[in-house]
């Protein structure tokens, strides 16, 4: 024999013992009042002992029963508890997406605008995951990704943001004394950004070569990342080539400024790719449509 009995016994004696009535029990569960007597019979032979003392009017709890009452009691509540726990927990995880891009995106575009997301959609949740690439995949559990390149993936259904243009960028200070003094760009101190998850963005070597600037004069500071690179130009330690996803907000703020006439467009641009599952969500869907807003602003912007 199972040690539990069926849960339609629990249920029924929990009413019972809830209301103190087996007629009031009935009409709650919708049953018949037999099928009351009956149930409450079962349990007490699968209990093996009497749970109601029939000979008072009305009839009473034993002492077994009251133990009983409060054990089915206590476990119909967290059962209870339980199955509203996972009903929020579903429905917030209708509610969260899962976006994916590189640190810099994350720290200087995507972030920064979340706000405005927020205040749209307040009951939306995005959880932004920063892989260790510069090339961000889709993966199990992600919605879409933010990626840099030239657009050409089929791993869902992609669609640009924005042209990412390039243009060395350093204090305002810096940038007014170099030129003052009449240095090259080329020999002018550079911050490179230089690793293995790099290898998709275009460095100091490719602009000036693609300008007819010849070779970087110095040896420059090499960081592995461009939140560090940001941070050291903001600390006037040289210039940095500057990406419209990344430096563009900190020259509107006035905390770094371009070189004159260096803007160069390199054909590339910024790229939403939604997860073939992520389409089919809603919260998905206003993500991908909010970010079409931006993408219509900086299209007229650049």
């Amino acid at each position: 024999m199972s040690r539990l009995p069926p849960l339609r016994l629990l249920t029924t004696f929990e009413a019972v013992s809830r209301l103190g009535s087996m007629r009031e029990a009935a009409t709650r569960l919708n049953v018949t009042q037999p099928a009351v007597t009956q149930a409450l019979k079962a349990l007490e032979e699968h209990v093996g002992a009497p749970l109601i003392d029939r000979t008072t009017r009305p009839a009473r709890l034993t002492e077994a029963g009251q133990q009983l009452a409060r054990a089915t009691r206590d476990g119909l509540d967290l059962i209870a508890d339980t199955i509203e726990e996972i009903r929020i927990s579903a429905g917030l995880e209708e509610q969260r997406l899962t976006v994916a891009c590189t640190i810099g995106m994350a720290t200087y575009w995507l972030m920064p605008r979340l706000t405005d997301f927020y205040a749209r959609y307040p009951d939306v949740m995005v959880n932004v995951q920063v892989p260790p690439t510069d090339l961000p995949l889709i993966s199990q559990g992600t919605d879409l990704v933010l990626r840099y390149g030239s657009g050409n993936w089929n791993d869902g259904a992609t669609t640009k943001l924005f042209d990412e243009t390039v243009c060395p960028v350093g204090r305002p200070a810096l940038v007014e004394r170099l030129l003052a003094t009449g240095e090259k760009l080329e020999q002018a101190p550079l911050i490179h950004v230089r690793s293995t998850e790099t290898r998709h963005w275009a460095g100091w070597s490719d602009y000036l070569n693609l300008r007819g600037l010849g070779k970087p004069g110095n040896a420059g500071q090499v960081f592995d990342n461009y939140v560090q690179a940001v941070q050291a130009t903001l600390d006037s330690r040289g210039l940095m080539l500057g990406w419209h996803s990344i430096t563009d907000g900190l020259v509107a703020d006035g905390a770094l400024v371009h070189w004159p006439e260096g803007a160069l467009d390199l054909g590339t641009g910024y790229y939403a790719t939604v997860s073939r599952t992520g389409e089919k969500r809603a919260a998905v869907q206003a993500f991908v449509e909010w970010l079409g807003g931006y993408a219509i602003k900086s299209s007229v912007r650049l």
